[in-house]
């Protein structure tokens, strides 16, 4: 095989498998494996699609030239951000910090106790948070977070809702494979709806509830109506998926995205910032606003944590 035979090979081999994930993309479906597990990294396509482009010249392969720009130009569109943004127009009502971690089976808890101490918000969310885990935050926790919901449980199935502000019971995501707890804040006289969102991850085999539980976080979120709520938690998924954007569909927004740090990566820990996908979220109705949004990297986890300071506002 000659050197320019080879080069338009490798360069087709490239843009055809950047091709099935965008074809997906395009097609508002996440596939089947391993397609959800690469759009969660669609931005790093500019790689291999970058590559093929850069063969397909020095090859001087010309119909490949025109697909792999054709590729560039479609990652470029949709690397911007998904969903709505701009600001509500009513006065604010209430400002406070909401925080989400992924303690990956509670092997992260004393670093989280530290970052809540020191970043001081008002409603934690807490995933993957087991017995110990539980027992910890409560201990070291309760007496600034005197209000709690929690789904009690081994492993990743144990989930906590801390805050500040006094809480009511409401019902969080039933049938679920981890917890997902729910409630309703008194936030300085205005309530607030709660819902901590911790699906199962995309694993082969595991693609079915992996979408039914997006699919069950979307008709809870379709179903609220004009309640304010914050919605958070470890997502396993990002805009790139098809099942987290018909969650944004229904008018919930991305507090990170609104704050301007919409595509950066939450996980995995070790390779992020660098490398990564935006999987831990903070969604807020419409009648939110964010201000400022922070990544925090927590020892002991395989997520960073997510700081955001939010506003509730009145009608515009």
């Amino acid at each position: 095989m000659t050197r320019r035979r080879l080069g338009i090979c490798t360069a087709a081999l490239l843009c055809a498998a950047v091709s099935v994930i965008l074809g997906c993309r395009l097609a508002d479906t996440d596939g089947v494996t391993p397609v959800p597990q690469l759009l969660a990294f669609l931005p790093w396509l500019l790689a291999p699609a970058g590559a093929g482009l850069a063969l397909t010249l020095l090859t001087r392969w010309w119909p490949g030239t025109i697909w792999a720009g054709v590729l560039l130009g479609l990652l470029a569109w949709f690397i911007a951000p998904y969903g709505q943004g701009g600001e509500p127009d009513g006065r604010v009502l209430a400002s406070f910090r909401v925080l989400t971690s992924n303690v990956e089976f509670g092997q992260a808890t004393d670093a989280l106790v530290t970052a809540v101490r020191e970043q001081r918000p008002d409603i934690v969310f807490v995933e993957e948070c087991d017995y110990g885990c539980s027992a910890t935050l409560r201990r070291s926790l309760s007496e600034d977070y005197p209000y709690r919901r929690s789904v009690e449980g081994a492993g990743s199935t144990g989930s906590v809702v801390l805050s500040r502000f006094p809480l009511k019971p409401a019902a969080g995501i039933a049938g679920s494979t981890m917890g997902m707890p729910g409630a309703v804040a008194d936030v300085r006289g205005h309530a607030v709806r709660l819902q901590l969102a911790h699906p199962m991850p995309p694993l082969p085999g595991q693609l079915r509830v992996w979408r039914r539980e997006l699919g069950e976080l979307r008709e809870f979120a379709a179903a609220l109506g004009r309640t304010p709520t914050v919605l958070a938690g470890d997502f396993n998924a990002s805009q790139d998926h098809a099942a987290f954007r018909a969650i944004l569909d229904t008018g919930l927004r991305d507090a990170a995205r609104l704050a301007g740090s919409g595509r950066t990566p939450t996980w995995p820990a070790r390779t992020a910032p660098a490398i990564g996908a935006q999987i831990d979220h903070v969604l807020v109705s419409e009648d939110f606003s964010a201000s400022d949004a922070r990544f925090l990297d927590l020892a002991d986890t395989d997520h960073r944590a997510l700081l955001v300071d939010i506003a509730l506002h009145g009608p515009g």
